[in-house]
Formats: structure tokens, sequence, C-alpha cells
């Protein structure tokens, strides 16, 4: 018989997203809030399965469709980007840094990995 706490550990597990705080360089296209399309440079501060945050400085809003284009590390191949679109789910005003606003954002269930010449 397993014990409870092992149970609760693994469903604990199964819960818990794994991710990593990985500066990668992004770029994000999409409308902003006044409906006006943006393609912006940024970092990635966070990368898990599910989504992604990062800096913006165009104002966008929780609903808010983006498409991203990852600059993967070169490890991986030479010039390989990953394009990924997503759901913006959460915004947060930075303190420091006013223009910025953190951004997360939720994968959608398509991308692809190309090299870019």
């Amino acid at each position: 018989m397993l014990s409870a706490s092992f149970v609760q550990s693994v469903r604990k597990m199964k819960t818990e997203e794994i991710g990593f705080k990985l500066p990668l360089s992004a770029l994000v296209k999409g409308k902003n809030s006044w409906g006006r399309y943006f393609t912006e440079s940024t970092m990635i501060s966070y990368i898990s399965q599910h989504g992604v945050s990062f800096k913006l400085k165009a104002p966008v809003y929780p609903g808010h469709k983006l498409k991203l284009i990852i600059e993967l590390p070169p490890r991986l191949g030479e010039n390989l980007k990953l394009f990924i679109q997503g759901k913006v789910v959460f915004v947060e005003a930075t303190r420091i840094q006013k223009p910025l606003q953190k951004v997360s954002l939720r994968f959608g269930s398509t991308y692809r990995i190309q090299a870019e010449k």
C-alpha cells in the first residue's frame, strides 16, 4: 500500500510546472491595446512547456494573441528559431522600468522550429 505522503507528492509533481529562467532573445509580434500592429525585440525571462514571460513596451491586455520568434541556443543548431503563438494571460506593470510591463503568455498548441538564413 502506498503512503498518503507519497501519493500527495506525486499529485504535487503533476501540477507543478517545470520552467527555466533562461535569457533568450525573442521577437514579439501582434496588435497592441489600440489595435495597431507592432514588432518588438525582448528577452525571455522565464520559459516552460506551457508558456513564457518577458517584458514588453507595447501595451497589451490578457486575452491578446501574440506571435513569438525565439532564438534557440547555438548548441541546439545553427540559427534555429522557435515560432509559436499564444495568448496573454497576465500583465504586470514594472515599477523600476516604467515603460515596460511584464507579460506572461500561454502557448498555443502549434509551433515550428526552423533554421533561419
